[in-house]
């Protein structure tokens, strides 16, 4: 069998078919705030889905930054060897 072709099989086999993709969608319409709490959900297109799906993620990893950032200048008001700075250094390395 040639390379080509094997490499075509490979790539056919790991291709996610139309359902697939609508009920991922689906999944997404569920699990994302702003368009959950859209009552006309259904209708907005998978397109703005996806958008609002980055927008969310990067929102989500702004606030852990921040939070990461406030647990970092109160661990530097407190005695370091206190079991609450112990808790707040495990917080910040997960």
């Amino acid at each position: 069998m040639s390379s080509s072709r094997r490499s075509r099989q490979a790539s056919s086999s790991s291709r996610i078919s139309d359902d697939q993709i609508t009920d991922l969608i689906s999944k997404l319409r569920q699990s994302i705030p702003e368009i959950r709490q859209n009552r006309r959900s259904s209708t907005v297109s998978a397109s703005k889905v996806l958008q609002e799906t980055c927008n969310y993620i990067r929102n989500l990893n702004k606030e852990a930054d921040d939070l990461s950032d406030r647990l970092s200048q109160l661990l530097e008001t407190i005695d370091p060897n206190s079991p609450q700075a112990a808790i707040i250094r495990s917080l910040i390395n997960e």
